[in-house]
């Protein structure tokens, strides 16, 4: 897949004894900014005093660099630095997370699941974006180690999940802060980019305690994310999928924010399944509209997901709760071995493409 120019994804890099600093990812090199452009923002150990810039800065940027690469090399090569001479570390510092449960495929799998003598999703499903706070302080980077959870699995029981899930998801990186008390504005005037997420689920755990209030330390010991943001403009954009019924008046769609993505879920090397993005039932714009029409603010950092992706086939559902239907139909791998849910040792990694372009990994080992 392609990291040219129709890409270009941002991220935050180091080298051996240098402070980490931003820079665009181009074939098998990043382009360090700062020196580049000569821009002290692309200095600092994040993306998020650029993506404060806005819109505009994003946009004269994103054609700058393009001109760059695509003009004299002789002057842009002695910035460029070989992957395998730098190391990726977080690249924003989120100021709050947001989960979304976007995907009308996955509710109803979980619904049926959780809930097999009710209807699988709940009546104000079709009606706005469900979702819920999540911890910004367990947002960590690709590569970083997941410790399995302890927790209350059922009345008066202590001890490790048995039951530890990968989410496949797409997240969405904002730049621009919005106002305490009104509503965000343009979802482009806002919205940087977006990111890979595996929001890892201890589905036991969940299961307890998620019933009044919703998902808490089921999902908050552990949400990786990949190195790389890449720009909204990089996206090309689809039609939403059709609503019924059709939304109140400040969750309809002003624009096509449907994306053509599609993900893969990798098990201990082996690919075992492809959620279609495309098929999501909530847009992007429409979480936005949602996380903030009661006057919830912004804040430059903030990252807002999905919710898993499935599509209706099981080779496109986008957890092992899905895939394994809650343990009972395992997972058989190429190796001989099977799984129901995650044992110490596994590694799950997590990518996405959208047409030609790439939107990188996100990579994560149990133990």
């Amino acid at each position: 897949m392609s990291w040219g120019l129709d890409n270009l994804p941002y991220g935050v890099f180091s080298r051996q004894g240098e402070a980490p600093r931003v820079g665009v990812r181009y074939g098998d090199r990043v382009l360090d900014l700062a020196a580049a452009l000569h821009d002290e923002v692309f200095a600092a150990p994040s993306l998020n005093p650029f993506m404060a810039r806005g819109r505009s800065a994003w946009h004269d940027t994103r054609r700058l660099i393009r001109n760059k690469l695509s003009g004299d090399l002789a002057v842009t090569e002695p910035h460029l630095v070989p992957l395998e001479q730098v190391r990726l570390h977080m690249p924003f510092e989120v100021a709050d997370y947001v989960d979304f449960y976007c995907s009308l495929e996955h509710a109803s799998n979980v619904g049926r699941i959780f809930r097999p003598d009710a209807e699988p999703l709940k009546p104000n499903w079709r009606h706005l974006p469900v979702g819920y706070h999540g911890r910004a302080g367990t947002v960590v980077p690709s590569g970083t180690p997941v410790r399995r959870p302890h927790g209350q699995l059922r009345a008066g029981v202590y001890g490790p999940t048995a039951k530890l899930d990968v989410e496949a998801e797409l997240g969405f990186v904002v730049g621009v802060p919005s106002e305490l008390g009104s509503p965000a504005g343009a979802f482009e005037d806002h919205v940087f980019g977006v990111t890979l997420v595996n929001d890892w689920s201890a589905r036991d755990i969940q299961a307890f305690e998620y019933v009044p209030l919703g998902p808490f330390l089921g999902k908050s010991f552990a949400t990786s994310i990949s190195p790389w943001v890449t720009p909204l403009e990089a996206l090309p954009r689809v039609p939403g999928r059709t609503q019924d019924p059709e939304p109140i008046d400040y969750l309809r769609r002003k624009d096509d924010w449907g994306l053509d993505i599609t993900l893969e879920v990798e098990l201990n090397g082996e690919v075992i399944s492809r959620p279609p993005y495309r098929d999501m039932y909530w847009t992007p714009d429409q979480m936005l509209a949602h996380l903030t029409v009661n006057g919830a603010s912004l804040r430059t950092g903030d990252l807002f997901a999905s919710g898993t992706v499935s599509g209706e086939a099981r080779e496109e559902r986008g957890s092992l709760i899905e895939l394994t239907w809650n343990g009972t139909d395992p997972v058989k791998l190429r190796s001989g071995e099977t799984r129901t849910f995650l044992q110490d040792g596994d590694a799950v990694t997590i990518r996405a493409t959208a047409g030609d372009v790439s939107l990188g990994e996100v990579y994560g080992k149990v133990g």
